[in-house]
């Protein structure tokens, strides 16, 4: 069996339980180590066989775990964050569904999360901000034309934008092209959650500027939104005194249902 687990955006505790328990019974790893916390394989067991996929490509990452399969092993596919967001899991899948093997996926939190939590931000700040684009600018590999910067900008959502940092003009450029002000509040999280994380409050013009004034030239976050300052946002209805949910009764309409309900017993 083959588990592709989320090793989450870099602090080591933050793996899931799930994950680590994998990791702990695993015969065979096999880590992006270009980017996953090698502290993480600590948990491997002493025999297990680890390798790191930053120097394989594909065909060799699958052959290792056809060879595992072959022999009855329980294989760990560990990538950066979640899976999901740019894991280039599917292509990896396909090839494991050709050949009959069966595999589960571990979610694992992603860098937007990470980054999120040390700068202690809420994504979706009523009256701001209900939307989270998560993205990335095209650089060797390309985007689709229709989820250009430009074009996601023009919603004024929250975003995340990853595999950027080489690019911070060109994105600052874009972004304000699309409908963002200048002034747009903006932060770049480097190794969010690692303990070399920095992270810096900026805006959409000055995100370039920041990263040179401090050497940050990859493995970083950017961050766009009203949110980030978090001015001007509404209090959620859901905690509101006079908002009614499932659980229970608006205060006015419970005050109101007690007096009627003296006014019974005084009857």
């Amino acid at each position: 069996m083959v588990y592709f687990v989320g090793a989450g955006p870099g602090a080591p505790d933050l793996i899931t339980v799930r994950g680590q328990e994998l990791l702990k019974r695993a015969d065979i790893i096999i880590y992006a180590g270009s980017l996953v916390n090698a502290q993480l394989l600590k948990a491997a067991p002493a025999c297990c066989l680890i390798y790191n996929s930053a120097v394989m490509t594909l065909e060799e990452v699958v052959e290792v775990m056809v060879q595992g399969e072959r022999e009855g092993k329980t294989i760990v596919r560990l990538h950066t964050g979640d899976p999901s967001l740019y894991g280039a899991i599917r292509e990896q899948m396909d090839a494991l569904d050709e050949l009959g093997i069966p595999y589960e996926s571990c979610p694992g939190v992603s860098a937007c999360f990470g980054a999120a939590a040390s700068l202690n931000l809420e994504y979706t700040l009523p009256g701001v901000s209900q939307t989270l684009i998560i993205t990335r600018m095209e650089g060797r590999t390309g985007v689709p034309q229709k989820e250009n910067i430009e074009s996601l900008a023009a919603h004024h959502a929250s975003m995340a934008i990853y595999l950027s940092t080489g690019m911070l003009r060109e994105l600052s450029h874009r972004l304000i092209s699309g409908g963002y002000a200048k002034d747009t509040p903006a932060a770049l999280v480097y190794k969010a959650t690692w303990p070399e994380e920095e992270a810096y409050i900026c805006t959409v013009e000055t995100l370039a500027q920041v990263a040179e004034e401090h050497g940050i030239k990859k493995t970083a976050l950017v961050l766009v939104g009203d949110v980030i300052t978090h001015g001007n946002y509404q209090k959620s209805r859901l905690y509101a005194a006079d908002f009614t949910t499932e659980f229970r009764q608006a205060k006015c309409c419970a005050i109101q249902a007690e007096e009627t309900q003296e006014g019974r017993r005084e009857d």
